[in-house]
């Protein structure tokens, strides 16, 4: 499967992060529905920005499950006691099913290195290794992800 986004105008060098999704209240369940993959939550502002590109980390199930283009600048809600930062995001790639899903550690990260974050920085051959990762398990899923072109969603729907 072939990944090849087109860059930002506006931006020009990428971050790399690694999404974690999911509590052990909370956990992400075993589907991964692209509506689910429209945004993240941070409890402080986050260096997260517009163009970042992002491997989604379910952590109950400690594994990379989706690549995600980050399309809108942090906005802080107020109204909310925790979880105040938000972030829209665009799905591009996903494994369907959380158990397909390649390990965290294919991305050269440990779970123990995570903490209580809600996203931590990658490298580009981190990010690389997670979406390639992420591509090999999504092509072999029994209901195949799809990778998203311009006006589409990871389930192939026009948006």
């Amino acid at each position: 499967m072939h990944f090849s986004p087109t860059p930002s105008t506006d931006q020009p060098r990428r971050q790399h992060w690694l999404l974690i999704r999911g509590t052990g209240d909370r956990p992400v369940g075993e589907r991964v529905a692209p509506e689910a993959l429209r945004g993240h939550s941070s409890t402080r502002r986050p260096a997260v920005q517009k163009g970042d590109l992002a491997v989604c980390y379910a952590s109950t199930w400690r594994s990379i499950f989706a690549i995600v283009e980050v399309v809108g600048d942090p906005e802080e809600d107020l109204s909310r006691r925790r979880w105040r930062w938000r972030f829209a995001l665009r799905p591009l790639l996903a494994v369907a099913d959380l158990r397909e899903a390649p390990p965290v550690e294919a991305a050269g990260v440990f779970p123990r290195s995570l903490g209580r974050h809600s996203y931590v920085r990658l490298t580009p051959e981190q990010f690389r290794d997670g979406r390639d990762a992420i591509a090999a398990a999504a092509s072999g899923c029994s209901i195949a992800a799809r990778e998203a072109g311009p006006n589409k969603s990871i389930a192939g729907r026009e948006e």
